[in-house]
């Protein structure tokens, strides 16, 4: 059966960093109204999952690039990009980094070994083990505030990666080595960042952390000016299978 899930992990750092998670299924209705949910919550978390479909950005698919859900892609697009307006703190791993990276503009490398000719990013399908790297990350980023220092540990799972990068954003990490973005982040005063790597499978990790935390200041800015909230809440927006 078609299912709207998320892994348990991406969860539990939201739930330890003192957040709410809710999840958002496909809804057509939030291509064209990302605010009636947006309107209710304090962040906004894209996790991991299928490539991103290549028309989102203008190309033909690779004959290796996996099956597309557009309904997935229409909706954290308008979701990424409604965020982005409102100033809503924004965290995309591994393909939510790729959303937003599409979703301002930018274009993605579709089938890495083409580019690099080796599989160094994904060695071994769907497994984190035995995918381990460093990555270099810019003093004083969101990267490296989030990551806590540099060169940083992670483990990716990707065969695709930020290729043309969106307006308004900037490559802040790569990976040791081939020097392939592994972060990118907004370069206004919203939160937003993109991460390539896994966080959420290394219970160490504060990068989601730093999502909440930075949900948590804006909801508490938005109190101060006296706007009325809701519950501290943290979309984690689904990964989708059948």
């Amino acid at each position: 059966m078609p299912a709207a899930l998320v892994a348990m992990n991406y969860i539990e750092h939201v739930q330890r960093a003192g957040g709410v998670a809710v999840l958002i299924p496909p809804d057509p209705v939030l291509v064209e109204e990302p605010g009636r949910i947006l309107g209710r919550l304090d962040g906004l978390l894209l996790v991991g999952g299928v490539d991103v479909g290549a028309g989102e950005y203008g190309e033909e698919p690779h004959p290796l690039a996996e099956t597309p859900v557009p309904l997935r892609d229409a909706v954290e697009s308008a979701l990424a990009r409604e965020a982005m307006a409102r100033g809503i703190p924004i965290l995309g791993i591994c393909r939510g980094a790729q959303v937003i990276n599409v979703a301002a503009g930018g274009t993605l490398v579709q089938h890495l070994p083409d580019v690099l000719g080796n599989e160094e990013h994904r060695r071994r399908a769907g497994h984190f083990e035995g995918n381990e790297h460093d990555v270099d990350i810019e003093p004083g980023s969101r990267a490296m505030e989030a990551a806590g220092g540099s060169p940083h540990r992670v483990v990716s799972h990707h065969h695709q990666a930020v290729g043309e990068v969106g307006d308004g954003l900037r490559v802040t990490a790569r990976a040791v080595g081939d020097r392939l973005p592994e972060a990118i982040e907004g370069d206004g005063d919203g939160w937003l960042l993109g991460v390539q790597w896994h966080p959420e499978a290394d219970p160490g990790s504060g990068v989601i952390a730093a999502l909440v935390g930075a949900a948590r200041e804006r909801r508490r800015e938005g109190a101060d000016r006296g706007e009325g909230g809701s519950p501290s809440t943290l979309a984690a927006h689904r990964d989708e299978r059948s």
